[in-house]
């Protein structure tokens, strides 16, 4: 036995620790104050050790002390009075071989009750300890686990609201009033039509542009072909007055000098005169670029304008894109969450069906008990009628039995009496019988006698 005892894979405490657990959890008031190491080494007290059961019984299946002292009687038991005393013991005996079996204890006796050693309550309360510690670890983690599906749920319910919100928000923002639906209209119209426009005038700004870049592309090289004569210009005359101071004068070539001098001067003249008109041209066509350039601001503005509106109008539909992709994200979440509620219910449902059918199975196990209580209340008070109808009887059997005693009594009187008359009788008789043989025997000497003499005389 105790090496099974030894075999089993929860770890044994010390008396210790086991009392001070059994004090703080177990027991209350007295019971726990009475509770020492004492009760437990060296030498168990077969009280406190039941008494403990009973507690561990009670706490864990509401199996209250009092029920174990009902006896179940049946009709025909025989001197139920005797079995009083033995039917706690029993029934705290079958309660505990149907529960340390949870305690991986499999070798409860009779014996542990009765007289138990130390080192086997040590083992089976450790043992019941080791089931105590799972049974709060278990009943923490399912506490727990309520309180997170609680926490899913309001999350889920949070969610959502704010997919409700967020729903609300979206159909808000994309839906126009029915107010302000003409004025969409009209300002969709208005802006398709500046569109147009601006883009029109986008042409004709790019078609000026391009002609300004011609323009200033030729008064480069105007400026630079006028430099270059004004060079010339300036060599020449450098040329001239270096002429003047080597050469002697003569009229002649000077005459010719002159006039080829004064033809470069008229052409310089006219190509002057003809650029300074391209210069005033390109000047009122400059003018008519700044007006352009004041009508591009303003239309500019006016773009600009439309910019921030279709910036708005793009931030609110980047909102309503953000708040769409929450809304995905969001109904993912609660796609998730109702999977995983659906789990949890699944779940519930299985441990609420657990619960119900063990709730209906006590409810069963508590009406039979009821029921066989009752019964056997019924039986035990119909036991105590036929007791007294017994007692009754054995009443008047033992008055029977008295007067019988009596009669007896009596007889026996008569009966010495009639001995005593009997053996006066006996007595006279036997004395006048061995008077009566004395006169045989006289009888039988004297015929023999005669016979003799008779053989004699023939």
């Amino acid at each position: 036995m105790d090496t099974t005892m030894d075999e089993n894979t929860f770890p044994h405490y010390k008396a210790d620790v086991i009392v001070h657990f059994y004090r703080n959890e177990m027991l209350t008031g007295a019971e726990a104050k009475n509770f020492t190491k004492s009760d437990i080494t060296p030498t168990p007290k077969p009280e406190s050790i039941q008494r403990l059961y009973m507690r561990v019984l009670q706490l864990l299946f509401g199996f209250r002390p009092e029920l174990h002292y009902m006896m179940p009687l049946v009709e025909n038991v025989q001197y139920p009075s005797m079995q009083e005393g033995v039917t706690p013991i029993m029934s705290l005996y079958l309660s505990m071989c149907q529960f340390l079996p949870m305690c991986r204890v499999y070798d409860f006796q009779m014996n542990d009750l009765l007289n138990p050693k130390a080192k086997r309550t040590i083992s089976i309360l450790s043992g019941i300890m080791n089931f105590l510690h799972f049974r709060n670890l278990r009943h923490e983690m399912s506490s727990e686990y309520q309180q997170a599906y609680k926490a899913d749920v309001d999350k889920l319910r949070s969610c959502e609201k704010g997919i409700k919100e967020a729903e609300q928000k979206i159909e808000k923002l994309t839906t126009i009033p029915a107010e302000q639906q003409a004025e969409s209209r009209e300002l969709c119209a208005a802006l398709t039509e500046l569109q147009s426009k601006m883009n029109h005038e986008y042409q004709e700004v790019n078609a000026i542009n391009e002609q300004l870049a011609e323009l200033k592309t030729e008064l480069a090289e105007r400026s630079q072909k006028l430099n270059q004569k004004k060079v010339e210009v300036a060599t020449v005359k450098e040329n001239l007055a270096k002429l003047k101071s080597q050469i002697v004068e003569s009229p002649e070539e000077l005459k010719n000098e002159k006039e080829k001098m004064k033809e470069q001067v008229k052409n310089t003249k006219q190509s002057k005169e003809l650029t300074e008109e391209r210069w005033v041209e390109l000047q009122m066509k400059v003018q008519m670029i700044n007006q352009h350039k004041g009508d591009l601001k303003n239309v500019y503005k006016l773009l600009q304008d439309l910019q921030c509106g279709m910036d708005k109008m793009n931030g609110q539909q980047e909102e309503i894109h953000k708040l769409e992709n929450f809304s995905e994200n969001r109904k993912k979440e609660l796609k998730n969450l109702v999977t995983e509620e659906a789990q949890l219910k699944r779940a519930l449902t299985l441990k609420m069906d657990k619960v119900s059918k063990q709730q209906i199975r006590r409810q069963k196990n508590q009406e039979m008990k009821q029921q066989h209580v009752q019964t056997l209340l019924g039986e035990y008070d119909k036991v105590h009628q036929k007791r007294d109808y017994m007692l009754n009887q054995i009443q008047e059997i033992k008055s029977d039995k008295q007067q019988i005693k009596t009669k007896i009594q009596s007889l026996r009187d008569d009966c010495k009496l009639e001995t005593e008359k009997a053996q006066t009788i006996y007595d006279q008789l036997s004395v006048m019988l061995d008077n009566f043989h004395t006169r045989i025997e006289d009888h039988i000497h004297s015929s023999r006698d005669a016979m003799e003499k008779m053989k004699a005389h023939f």
